[in-house]
Formats: structure tokens, sequence, C-alpha cells
């Protein structure tokens, strides 16, 4: 979600755990009310917003999911299936949905919920004025992309109110993952009087209105946010949680503390020095699952001396060891990453640097040799900035990959850590050499990831990238023509886009969550998306 990103799976540069750091109290400990259904999940980071056509964070869409509701939705497995829209059709060449909106929707506070709600909302989604960092996802949808441009407006967005239960929306061309992208926050209805009452402060509690299962009631900066069911929620009957609260823990270890002392139900993540103990010590509440995402440096390739030296930026790729990464730092079963594009995607071939059939010493001895025709060495050491948001993990695995660095090369790099909204503001300016980053799929499928780095992408293109045949080559993915043949080009363009080394792949995602045995309803997907509709507590 950046999916850029607030989840804090990272790394760690001892596998030994320090028991006595954390007292030995049980799960069943009395620390959770079970009168009423109130779960208690950590949530990684302070929310940056919780505006959907805004926000950007995983921790951002994990309360999102629980407040709204799109046209379309996922089940607890994270299938796509009805949302607001019961029912839709789509026309013989796959250019026109027309959505069927269902007769109880409501908002939270009672209001009807219309067509004209997701006109409203889709066309704020796509206007300049709203600088939404995800609408270039709904470039899809006919006359978006003039509209995000600036060079058309707003009203000849490709979509319609039929009448008040009846939705169309027109595309450029067969899109397949379209259902996809309506599942996402970008798609999210908001409640048109609220925004244009209470402006930048319409999230606020007390003044949203939304549309999902839950509504909120309280926020507490650095503390908590807690929701409540709405009871004006077209399933509400089936909503087994009377509340919410969300709790923002940077500090790892600080909640796996909370989680054994019954303070939490779900963790956000688990220390990486920890998961080998928690395997074997609390197997049945630990789990680890394959997660749709790619954990990265990204080269700011506006700045120079990297910008101009693709010598310079391989020599920095080949003289990391992924394999000791996440063998002997990382340790949550992340798989060494090759490649921008996670596995996962059917039908597509994930591309490689050329460089992925290598042993680590044909690496670091190609690293070294490109490194001195670059024009460095041991009289001319490479001196960079590595900027990363605050987390122990982040932070571990930066002095890693440093150590590394300067063991092959030789090159000095200074490690600057920042807190997470302003770690995003410098890296959307451009700010940085090197960032950390990290890219969670939206949907299941490569343009999600490609897209990002279109030259007309915006503050999403961290990268600063620009490659006429790359923007080429997703244009012809994207021709109606070339279904057939869509994965073969967007593998093309990985290709590409990986010979060129705008970002040093690290290392692609599982997900560490410790789960009390009282939760029920929690199904794996590879999204990892888990709204609270399904989830209920056993009773104590």
């Amino acid at each position: 979600m950046r999916k850029a990103f607030a989840r804090l799976r990272t790394t760690a540069l001892t596998t030994a755990f320090v028991l006595a750091t954390i007292p030995m109290i049980s799960i069943a400990a009395p620390g959770i009310a079970m009168a009423e259904q109130v779960l208690h999940r950590g949530n990684g980071t302070e929310p940056e917003t919780l505006d959907p056509h805004k926000s950007t964070g995983v921790t951002e869409n994990v309360i999102e999911n629980d407040l709204y509701e799109g046209l379309v939705t996922l089940s607890a497995e994270g299938k796509q299936v009805p949302g607001v829209a019961e029912s839709w059709d789509i026309s013989d060449d796959g250019t026109v949905y027309t959505f069927h909106l269902r007769q109880d929707a409501k908002w939270s506070n009672g209001d009807p919920l219309t067509a004209e709600d997701f006109v409203y909302s889709f066309r704020r989604a796509v206007d300049p004025d709203t600088a939404a960092d995800y609408a270039p996802i709904l470039i899809p949808i006919r006359n978006a992309e003039a509209i995000i441009a600036g060079e058309m407006p707003v009203d000849q967005l490709g979509v319609k109110a039929v009448d008040p239960h009846t939705f169309r929306m027109t595309l450029n061309g067969p899109t397949p993952f379209i259902l996809g992208v309506l599942s996402h926050n970008i798609s999210f209805p908001v409640h048109r009087a609220t925004v244009e009452k209470f402006g930048n402060e319409w999230t606020r509690p007390g003044n949203a209105v939304t549309n999902g299962a839950f509504m909120m009631t309280d926020w507490v900066p650095q503390s908590q946010v807690t929701v409540v069911k709405n009871p004006h929620f077209h399933d509400a009957e089936n909503v087994k949680l009377d509340k919410i609260v969300y709790y923002p823990t940077e500090d790892l270890a600080e909640e796996l503390k909370r989680f054994r002392a019954g303070e939490l139900h779900i963790t956000y993540d688990i220390p990486s020095e920890q998961i080998k103990w928690a395997e074997e010590n609390m197997a049945d509440q630990f789990h680890n699952t394959p997660y749709f995402g790619t954990y990265y440096y990204v080269v700011n390739l506006t700045r120079e001396p990297l910008g101009s030296s693709l010598k310079l930026r391989k020599a920095l790729a080949l003289a990391i060891d992924r394999e000791i990464l996440t063998d002997k730092v990382t340790q949550g079963g992340e798989l060494p990453a090759y490649s921008w594009v996670p596995p996962g995607v059917e039908g597509y071939d994930q591309q490689e640097v050329d460089f992925a059939k290598m042993s680590q010493a044909e690496r670091n001895a190609l690293a070294k040799k490109l490194y001195a025709e670059a024009g460095y060495g041991p009289d001319n050491p490479l001196e960079l900035e590595l900027l990363y948001n605050t987390n122990e993990n982040h932070r571990k695995i930066a002095i890693a990959v440093a150590s590394m660095w300067k063991q092959t090369l030789g090159a000095q790099m200074t490690l600057t850590n920042k807190e997470w909204k302003v770690y995003l503001e410098d890296r959307d300016l451009k700010k940085h050499e090197l960032a950390r980053a990290a890219w969670i799929g939206d949907y299941v499928d490569p343009l999600n990831f490609l897209e990002l780095f279109l030259s007309n992408a915006g503050e999403r293109n961290d990268a600063g990238y620009n490659n006429p045949e790359f923007d080429r080559l997703l244009a012809e993915a994207a021709k109606p023509e070339n279904v057939d043949k869509r994965m073969d080009i967007l593998e093309q363009a990985e290709a590409v886009f990986l010979a060129d080394m705008p970002l040093i792949p690290i290392y692609h995602y599982t997900t560490q969550h410790m789960i009390s045995p009282d939760v029920q309803g929690w199904e794996f997907n590879v999204l990892d998306i888990h709204p609270g509709r399904y989830i209920s507590l056993k009773s104590s």
C-alpha cells in the first residue's frame, strides 16, 4: 500500500532472543474484556491520513478497509466479491461495466448511498486538486489520464449515474484487473456533504461519515484509533465484532510484550530476531505466510553520482548478499529478490537481473570491477546517504547492507532515519540518494508494480525513472488488441526496467503476525487483508 510503505517486517543483525526482556505472561491472562466483542489490533505506524483518496500506507489501509466499502470488496480469503454493488454486467467488448447497487446501501449517518456518490468520489480521486498518489491506477477509466494531467475537466471522466442504484463505468479498453482496482481504497466512496463541510478535517472523529462495517469514534494520535460496528451497514447482522481498537506501535518488541500480556489479539509484525523463538515456543499463535510485496532500495536518478552511472548502481546491487540477509538477518522466510515483480502472478514469468544465477563470490568480483570502472576505489571511496524511516528492523538491515558495501567495495555510507511522515515527504521530494522502500501489491497483477515507474507517475516514481521504451511497452500492454499478449509485453517491460536498475531489489515479503487463539475468521490471503467484518472472538 506504499503500500509504500508502513509495514515493518525487515531485519535483525543477531538471531539471539533475550527471553528475559519479555515477561512470561500467558495470552489468556485477563487484559481484554470479553463481555463484548472488542478486538485489540497492533497496527504499525501512526496513520498519515484516513482519507482513502489520499492515503498510501498499509497501516491506513488496514483501518480504511473497516471504515469503507467499494463497489467490489474482498472476501476473508482475499477474493473479489460484491461490495456496495450486489452485481454487475460487462459489455461484450469488455469496456463498459454496469454496477447494480444494493437498495439498502447507506452511509453511517443513515443517508442513502447512491450512484451519484460514486460519480463524485471517482471524480474527486482523479481531480488534480486532490493530489492523490494512487490516482494513476484509475487510468483505465476513460479520460482519467487527461484529467489527472490537468488537461480535461473532471466531469469528463467515464463514470455515470444511470439512476440512483445503477452506476456505469466506461474504460479505454478491456482491463482484466479492474475489479482489483475497484476494491482498492482509491475507489472507496466518500460522503460529499461531509467532505465539503469539514474540508481537511472531514476524517476526524465526530465529523467522519463512512459506509463500511465500522465507523470511527475516537482517534488519539500515537495512541489508538477506535471504530465501532456500523448499524447501517448492509451486512451488519453478520458482523460479530462490536469494536476494534488499532494501536500504532513502531517498537515491535513492545508490541510483542503487549501481545504476551494479553493486551493485543493481533500484532502488526514481530521483531525479526524473535521469529525463531516464536516458531519454537508459540507456534500456534505465530503466523508466517507469503505476501505480495518487494523490499528494495530506490535510487534517486535525478542526483549524481548514481543518476548517470549504471555501473555504480549495479556494483551496489551485486555487493548485497541477499541469502545472508534473509537467512541470518531477517529470518522470516523472505525470498531473496532478483526481480521487481514478486512471485504469485498466474501466467507471468518473473524477470531477473542478469546476475541472479551467479554465486556471491562472482557477484562481488564483478561489483569490484564495475566500481573501479566507475572511477571509485581506495583513494576515492564512494560516499552516499541511505534514508530509512525510524524502525529498529529497518536500521538493522541498513547496517548490514552498509557493512557489505564497505567490505566489498570500500563505500562509505551515512545512515539517516526519519519519522514516517517526514521520511515519505523527503522521498517524494527526492531529497535522498538511496532510500529504503517497499511495495505491497494492491491487486495481484504485475502492472501494479511496473506502473509506479512510468515517467508520468509523479511522486509515486521515487526514482525519477524515465525510459521511453519502458513507457511504450506498458502502453502496448494496455491496448485492447494485445489482451492475449499482455503478460508477455509486461515481462519485456520488467526486463528493460531491471536492466536500467533504478532500484535494488532485496527480498520478497512474507508476513508475520502473532494471533491469539481467541481470534476466529482470520484467513490467509497473499494481500494480507483481513477486514474486521469477518473476524470474531471466542467467548471467554
